[in-house]
């Protein structure tokens, strides 16, 4: 898979300084353009988790919407959306948490995960691990049975892994500084 890891991380742009000065900003539109990068992209963050009887895979705003539907289609499940709060429009579950400076909420529909469901977790990106672990809060706390965490980026130097730890975590292409 490294070889197929490189050749998708030739389709990540980086973007100096945005959204704000000393930040490289990782850039996936371009492989999302490209159909033979997107689909081997969702192949790859799919793949483990085929046969492992997924009812529901979560991701969260805006673009784990891009790669969780994506690999709920490949993988026969369900798909639920984590959002910012004030955009689900029937009864919702939030959780505030912290970031570096401040701190977030997101939102969960609170029928949207039945008691032991198996649960597999998407986004784009991992960096602090903040928001991916406060959405995985959310399901549990829903009666959800995390099954795994599928990324396509992990940048490793920012350690979000670590606020992962008790989950699966797979990580497509992984930047280590």
């Amino acid at each position: 898979m490294h070889n197929f890891s490189n050749f998708l991380a030739g389709f990540i742009r980086n973007v100096p300084d945005f959204p704000k000065k000393g930040i490289m900003f990782k850039d996936i539109t371009p492989l999302l353009a490209d159909p033979g990068a997107l689909a081997l992209a969702v192949e790859f963050l799919a793949q483990p988790f085929r046969g492992k009887h997924i009812d529901i895979v979560v991701g969260a705003e805006s673009r784990g919407f891009i790669f969780g539907t994506a690999v709920a289609q490949a993988l026969a499940a369900g798909f639920v959306p984590i959002r910012k709060p004030g955009k689900l429009p029937a009864e919702t579950k939030s959780i505030t948490y912290e970031l570096e400076y401040g701190t977030d909420t997101l939102e969960i529909h609170t029928d949207a995960i039945k008691p032991g469901q198996k649960v597999l977790m998407v986004d784009d990106l991992l960096a602090t691990g903040g928001t991916m672990h406060a959405c995985c809060e959310l399901v549990k706390s829903l009666g959800g049975d995390i099954a795994g965490v599928a990324v396509l980026i992990e940048l490793g130097f920012l350690n979000g892994r670590e606020k992962l730890k008790d989950y699966n975590l797979l990580s497509i292409i992984n930047y280590s500084e």
